[in-house]
């Protein structure tokens, strides 16, 4: 996992809508790859840019969406996002998280997430965290006020200059994951030492499947 996050500290984007689908995050011409990076420039690519995107192009000669609030001067460096409802909803795909990822976000808050977004972020190690509608409004009016947010994993408390804003909670085995940095091979690779113990009493007991037939 490569967002290890215990005590995270940074600036947050607002995107003060609701019901933001996978289409709106990553748009479907980019859904070639397999890879996890690239995807970055082309995050919310309707909404950056004024012309149409696709696969492989100049991002430096495409026309900028000067309102859109990533386009802003003010919020660049930014790696939380705030939002609203139903954060994610739409298809299954992972690209999606990978796209906020390689845009630079380690946290998305929001008010809720569709499930499986919700699962797709912790397999990949970005966080989600999910907060009353009240709790999202204070933190959006701190991140267009370019305050600095506080999150501390460990504690699951979000704070901003000194004053606790809210608790969180998350499942503690997902915790564990992102604490430690354990994707899903990751994870497997704690055990390696029982696999490889179960490999040699497999090979003991049946030889005929590890025999080489070449």
């Amino acid at each position: 996992m490569k967002n290890t996050i215990n005590y995270h500290k940074g600036q947050a984007i607002p995107l003060d809508r609701d019901n933001i689908d996978t289409d709106q995050i990553i748009p479907k011409q980019f859904l070639k790859s397999i890879k996890k990076s690239g995807f970055g420039p082309n995050l919310f690519d309707a909404w950056r840019y004024e012309d149409e995107g696709f696969p492989g192009q100049d991002i430096s000669v495409r026309k900028i969406n000067k309102k859109f609030i990533l386009n802003q001067e003010k919020y660049d460096n930014s790696d939380i996002l705030i939002s609203k409802k139903n954060f994610g909803c739409g298809s299954s795909r992972e690209h999606a998280v990978w796209s906020l990822m390689d845009y630079g976000f380690k946290v998305v808050i929001a008010e809720s997430f569709a499930d499986i977004f919700y699962n797709n972020c912790f397999n990949n190690g970005l966080l989600p965290i999910a907060l009353s509608p009240n709790e999202i409004q204070i933190l959006l009016n701190l991140a267009e006020a370019r305050k600095v947010i506080e999150i501390d994993l460990l504690n699951q408390v979000i704070f901003s200059e000194d004053n606790e804003i809210a608790n969180f909670s998350i499942d503690p085995f997902r915790k564990k994951c992102i604490l430690e940095g354990l994707d899903e091979i990751g994870l497997s690779l704690t055990h390696s030492s029982d696999i490889k113990e179960f490999e040699k009493k497999r090979q003991k007991e049946s030889p005929w499947i590890f025999n080489d037939k070449k």
